[in-house]
């Protein structure tokens, strides 16, 4: 190399052209030598002889960050070790707070007493309110300083419930210890006691021979099999038998009753794995958007529907779809043979019967049959002609300027909540539904018709498809939701269009899908259209239902969208008042979010877990799956609290 060096530099000083590849053989030798040299000294550095001792300086420290003890000048020694170890503690720290600064998450237990507590139905509560027109029935939530911050036990010998359909036909006493209805309801059949379970027969006051033989006797009168009636409501439900057997029929019932005499009557409904909820007729509307209802159904209900200018029955109009049906069963119809037997005179019940007539036609409904003891009224499929005859009969006039999907709170009317407008008069107002299955994939009237503002059809799809791969991926992380038959009843807490509930459909469980009333969009009259069934909701309160109500609950973003309205705590203790013990949990929101809500839980204790979004790690959203532990209330003759 020497000799090739020397050669190239004799032709530069020899030669008259420049030698053009000498700057780079300049360039070589410089960074060479820089390499050896940082190499050799490196190697002094780590010798024996560089570290055998230690360096010593002094310097004055200041801190802006941390607390001064003083501002002298301070000797530092510094020990450079041969592994280089680096120290990343934290070596200035505020003192932790005392005690009775530091905020401490306790959930202690509620007493025994208050094991079927329902907050917004409590009775002592209701006492403070008028009975006229019911009041004191509907719901009167506690104020912010009266909210319980305890977890509700169950009674003790609770057992998980039986699977459906067998909980159709049983249900165990120590879940639901009232015998009340087994002495009240004796000759009507509704339940009986046997052993150490309530058996359900399916019999009712106007259904002696079963519900299934009664749902034979309307559907000899109405079309049940062809999937035009989907959905359905039952007023004054009792333990909910119409319903129970209308599900087989692919018909889903919403049940409802007030919490009265009548002790636990939705709650057998509830265990009985049945959608039911707390709910009456009374002053403000049922928490259920326009046109919800292909069928309503009162069986001796005691509404009295013919009073108050008909206020209940046009409630009943503004929930029913266009075209949908009103049965009635009991008093007053077919009173010519009951009226005996109902203590009633022929006089009263006849008048009865005329004011229903009255007022059914005010609503322009027409009377499609009565055959023996039901009757059954039919609601137009627009209101073209209706509003040709208020011009000339003027006796119930249309609401104006009122939201008809208005409900919550929202005090109920005697006017005509108007149907959709039509231009032919036999179009369907509002649109045609296609009939069950195609219903729950076929896009919605409301998001066809451009009814709600930034929701497209095709973003109906996609929500459709998305939710599919969601609850395929759920039940990859929680396997009591993927073993059929483990849950039953089930809750999503902020449905938006049903998709979560779509994808349910195949398995052998119902969805009560809450759309809540802060939510942005109202979309609870999509969930309907779909053929699914839901309820309205502000989750800074109580829901209308029995501790122990659900399996399953699914909350997407609730946290979020209540971060600035209530405390999650509150929102947490209701979840576990209204979850089964060994009921699951999964929770969507963002990761700050579930952190927080992770540490109730535990303080619930709960076992809970946070894993990764479907679509990976790199999602700030995550998933939260929680089982709530099974634990009950002590033995009754053990005054105290079982320590958890």
């Amino acid at each position: 190399m020497a000799n090739s060096l020397g050669s190239i530099l004799f032709q530069n000083f020899t030669s008259k052209k420049p030698n053009k590849s000498l700057p780079r053989l300049y360039f070589f030798t410089f960074t060479t030598f820089l390499c050896i040299f940082f190499y050799l000294l490196g190697l002094w550095q780590n010798s024996p002889a560089a570290i055998s001792g230690k360096t010593r300086f002094s310097a004055t420290t200041f801190h802006p960050d941390c607390p001064q003890t003083n501002s002298t000048s301070t000797s530092i020694t510094i020990p450079i070790s041969s592994s280089n170890a680096l120290d990343f503690s934290a070596h200035h720290q505020n003192p932790e707070p005392s005690e009775t600064s530091a905020r401490v998450i306790h959930a202690p237990v509620c007493d025994v007493k208050l094991s079927e507590y329902t907050p917004c139905e409590d009775v002592q509560r209701s006492l403070k309110f008028p009975r006229e027109s019911l009041v004191y029935r509907e719901r009167h939530c506690p104020e912010k300083n009266e909210i319980l911050q305890c977890r509700i036990p169950a009674p003790f010998g609770y057992r998980v419930p039986p699977r459906w359909p067998e909980s159709r036909e049983w249900a165990w006493y120590a879940n639901v210890p009232h015998k009340e209805l087994t002495i009240e309801k004796k000759n009507q059949n509704w339940v009986r006691f046997e052993g150490d379970r309530f058996m359900f027969p399916g019999g009712g006051t106007m259904f002696p021979r079963g519900a299934g033989a009664y749902i034979d006797d309307i559907g000899k009168l109405i079309n049940l099999k062809d999937g035009s009636i989907r959905t359905a409501i039952d007023t004054g439900c009792g333990v909910a038998s119409w319903g129970a057997y209308l599900l087989p029929r692919d018909i889903i019932a919403v049940s409802f009753a007030p919490r009265d005499t009548h002790e636990a009557q939705v709650q057998f409904a509830l265990e009985r794995g049945v959608p039911a909820l707390i709910g009456v007729l009374a002053s403000i509307r049922l928490p259920y958007p326009s046109r919800s209802f292909d069928m309503a159904h009162c069986s001796r209900c005691l509404i009295p529907w013919g009073q108050s200018d008909g206020i209940y029955l046009t409630e009943v109009d503004r929930v029913l779809r266009p075209g949908g049906y009103w049965i009635l069963s009991g008093p007053p119809i077919n009173w010519e043979v009951h009226w005996k037997g109902w203590e009633r005179t022929r006089e009263s019940l006849n008048e009865e019967q005329v004011s229903i007539e009255r007022v059914a036609k005010s609503l322009c409904w027409k009377k499609l049959v009565q055959k023996g003891d039901i009757a059954i009224w039919q609601k137009p499929t627009n209101h073209m002609h209706c509003k040709i005859t208020r011009k000339v009969f003027k006796n119930r006039p249309f609401c104006n300027a009122e939201d008809p999907d208005s409900a919550w709170y929202t005090k109920m009317n005697t006017c005509l909540t108007p149907l959709p407008e039509v231009t032919d008069i036999k179009d369907v107002s509002g649109g045609g539904l296609t009939n069950w299955p195609e219903r729950l994939t076929a896009i919605p009237p409301r998001i066809n018709s451009g009814s709600l503002k930034g929701i497209t059809a095709e973003m109906f799809k996609e929500n459709t498809e998305l939710w599919k791969e969601r609850v395929a991926y759920y039940k990859t992380l929680d396997y009591q939701l993927a073993e059929p038959g483990r849950f039953r009843n089930l809750l999503d807490m902020n449905a938006y269009l049903g998709g979560f509930a779509a994808a349910m459909i195949d398995d052998p469980v119902w969805v009560m899908n809450v759309v809540p009333v802060e939510a942005e969009i109202n979309t609870l009259g999509v969930v309907f259209e779909r053929g699914l069934i839901g309820t309205y909701q502000n989750w800074c309160e109580a829901m209308s239902t029995y501790p122990r109500t659900y399996d399953f609950i699914h909350a997407d973003s609730v946290f979020s969208l209540y971060e600035s309205r209530c405390k999650i705590e509150d929102i947490l203790l209701e979840m576990d008042r209204i979850l089964r013990p060994q009921g699951s949990v999964i929770i969507r929101d963002d990761v700050d979010v579930l952190l927080k809500v992770k540490r109730f839980l535990d303080a619930m204790q709960w076992d809970g877990r946070i894993v990764d979004h479907e679509n990976g790690p790199h999602q700030r959203e995550k998933i939260l799956i929680a089982v709530k532990k099974y634990w009950t209330a002590p033995p009754p003759d053990k005054n105290q609290h079982r320590k958890l």
